[in-house]
Order: C-alpha cells, then structure tokens, then sequence
C-alpha cells in the first residue's frame, strides 16, 4: 500500500497540467488563439505595412501554440519542449519590448510582444516566468 501512496505522489508531482497547471493552459490557449487570430488578420489585410511586426506576431503565435500544447501534455519530451517554448517567449518579450521602446520605427504597429506586451496588460512578460517557474515544480 505505501508503495501506491508513493507512485500517486510522483504522478501529480510531475503533471504540469494538473491543479494550478490547469490554469496555465488555459491562459495559454486563449493568447495561442488571441494570437493566431491577430497574425492572420494583420498578415492576410496589410503585411507590406509593417512585415516585422507583423511576422514576430505570427511566430508569437507559433510559440504560444507549442507552449500550450507542451504544456499540455505528459512526458519529459513535452516538458523540455514546454520549456524551451516558454524561454524562447521571455526572449521575445524581452526583445522586442526593449527594441520597440527605443527604435518605434521599426515597429511602426503593435505585436503581441511590443512594449514587453503593454497592449496585453503585461501578461505577455509574466506569463513566461510563471510557466518557468511552474515547469521547475513539475519537473518530470
């Protein structure tokens, strides 16, 4: 019996997407979606306006799509890629927050990522750390 104890233990231990983690994938797949949907539309109805901008939205999209189903899934496969997923993002928001502050010209309209995510109320540059931080917990 204590042998069953120990094995349900590790297995909720290691599910990143139990418990809190269930949360995570969801606001990760709203913004996969959020995401998704704004690339398409800037993409299909004026790309020449702005093609940087608008191809770091569409690789946003992509990044938040892989995070949320790593997210998603079980295994230490989808953990690493959960987690390269997620540091990948913090990069993005990291740098493009940081070069759309001090060269506007180059992003003359909004990504998702712009201002370290100022139009997404932030989330865009917390929702990284805390994937980080809960993939440490879960950590297969």
């Amino acid at each position: 019996m204590p042998e069953e104890t120990e094995e349900k233990t590790v297995d909720t231990a290691t599910d990143k997407a139990s418990g809190p983690g269930r949360i995570l994938v969801a606001v990760y797949a709203i913004f996969a979606l959020a995401a998704t949907s704004r690339a398409a539309v800037q993409i299909s109805t004026k790309f020449h306006e702005a093609p940087l901008a608008y191809a770091l939205s569409a690789f946003a999209a992509v990044v938040y799509l892989l995070a949320t189903v790593a997210l998603a899934r079980r295994g230490a496969g989808w953990w690493r890629i959960a987690l390269i997923a997620c540091g990948v993002e913090l990069l993005g928001v990291l740098t493009v927050g940081t070069f759309s502050l001090f060269d506007r010209e180059a992003f003359p309209h909004a990504t998702v990522w712009s201002v370290y995510g100022q139009g997404y109320l932030f989330i865009p540059l917390v929702l990284p750390v805390i994937g980080l931080f809960w993939l440490r917990r879960a950590k297969p």
